[in-house]
């Protein structure tokens, strides 16, 4: 079964990933509409794609108007597959490929000044450092003011209250989906 663009300018556009691949599991397309619903108008905003996998999401914030995405991934294989989405679709000009970790990239970003208006967290479940990676976020500025910071997980995820953020959970099966705005 192919994975498309389900909404925006490119919408029916076909995307690629491996399937035999377990660890790059793209995000399904329920959620993906589902979030892109929670996040609203996503026009002129730049959008980070932590654990890029295929770059459906970060390709569908371009599609739904993102002025940039950028794709952050460990896995070189991931990210020959975030290249070809890319390419096909020839959107080059508008995104930043990134073959580092988690925190080495949240690292690079802070020393560049940067501030994301939308990231979305999408680890391997088992693997994910989500409550270390979200501190980082927090606490280096790394979210824009009202800013929006997603989170799909497959439990309960570990809210640390120095986040101080306003924070709601979706459930879509055993996958939950957590927004967390910043307000500060």
């Amino acid at each position: 079964m192919g994975m498309r663009v389900i909404g925006g300018e490119f919408r029916h556009r076909k995307l690629v990933y491996p399937e035999s691949n377990k660890d790059i599991r793209p995000t399904k397309d329920r959620i993906r509409e589902a979030f892109f619903s929670i996040v609203g108008n996503i026009e002129n905003k730049l959008f980070l794609d932590l654990y890029a996998g295929s770059g459906s999401i970060g390709i569908e914030a371009i599609s739904r108007g993102a002025n940039k995405s950028i794709f952050v991934d460990i896995s070189k294989e991931a990210l020959k597959y975030v290249k070809e989405n890319i390419s096909s679709l020839k959107l080059e000009d508008r995104c930043e490929i990134y073959n580092l970790t988690d925190l080495a990239a949240l690292e690079s970003f802070k020393e560049k000044g940067m501030q994301f208006d939308v990231i979305y967290l999408d680890p391997p479940y088992e693997k994910g450092k989500y409550e270390e990676v979200l501190s980082y976020i927090f606490l280096n500025n790394l979210i824009s003011k009202n800013g929006l910071v997603a989170v799909e997980i497959n439990r309960e995820l570990n809210i640390n209250p120095i986040w101080n953020k306003k924070i709601k959970e979706y459930h879509y099966g055993e996958i939950r989906l957590y927004t967390l705005i910043g307000e500060n």
